[in-house]
């Protein structure tokens, strides 16, 4: 198994943290540098990406593992399995800042209260879609797609596989626009019409798209696009 020395300086993990914000390295590197350096013949970053496909790829199923269970894979330990859980709860609780716990996303401002001081500053775009149960509570933020913004990146396969998942009461669209300016491409609309459609087929609503810009937003609900 390489290690991550063997990449060049600019490839690893730590060097484009530091250069290109935490925002650019995937799920399992950003776990790999919380587990810090490795057994002797491991990378950590394969480790994580083991950690992580045990829980399904969900962040939120790894943190409802117990510690014996994150223990035991190869690699892992004891130690590293308590640092991945305390990670993970800082990440709740940074969450739960933005929406009160139990509090309905009651409109457009709550979605954006809740999303634009991870997204509005973002050098690419980033397609999230808000869960919500039936109370429209906030029950999971999927991040579906990281690029520019079309329909082979953002497939009603993919969004809906999750809100089923989930069993999802209703949806609601998010994604960013480094321009800071929130109108919508033709892009933007063309996909939200797909998503909308295929809401109304398999019975979960898309109820609103919201496009973060830098200091604002436009709700498609509002706006009358949808």
């Amino acid at each position: 198994m390489p290690s991550v020395l063997d990449l060049p300086p600019a490839d690893r993990p730590r060097e484009r943290l530091r250069a290109l914000g935490a925002q650019s390295l995937t799920t399992s590197e950003l776990l790999g540098l919380l587990l810090g350096s490795a057994p002797s013949g491991t990378n950590t970053t394969e480790v994580a990406t083991a950690l992580l496909a045990r829980a399904g790829g969900s962040l939120r199923r790894l943190g409802q593992m117990p510690v014996a269970a994150l223990a035991e894979l190869p690699g892992l330990g004891e130690t590293r399995a308590l640092a991945v859980q305390a990670a993970l709860e800082v990440g709740r609780r940074l969450a739960g800042e933005g929406v009160a716990e139990g509090e309905p996303m009651r409109g457009p401002r709550d979605v954006w209260r809740y999303f634009a001081p991870r997204l509005e500053g973002l050098a690419v775009e980033e397609f999230h879609i808000a869960i919500l149960d039936s109370q429209h509570r906030l029950e999971r933020d999927v991040l579906i797609s990281r690029g520019i913004l079309n329909g082979s990146l953002v497939h009603p396969r993919e969004v809906f596989r999750e809100a089923i998942a989930e069993r999802a009461a209703a949806l609601v669209l998010i994604h960013n626009h480094p321009s800071g300016d929130p109108t919508p491409s033709p892009d933007d609309r063309e996909v939200t019409a797909q998503l909308v459609a295929a809401g109304r087929l398999l019975d979960i609503p898309v109820q609103d798209h919201i496009v973060i810009g830098r200091g604002r937003y436009l709700s498609f609900a509002e706006a009358g696009l949808l």
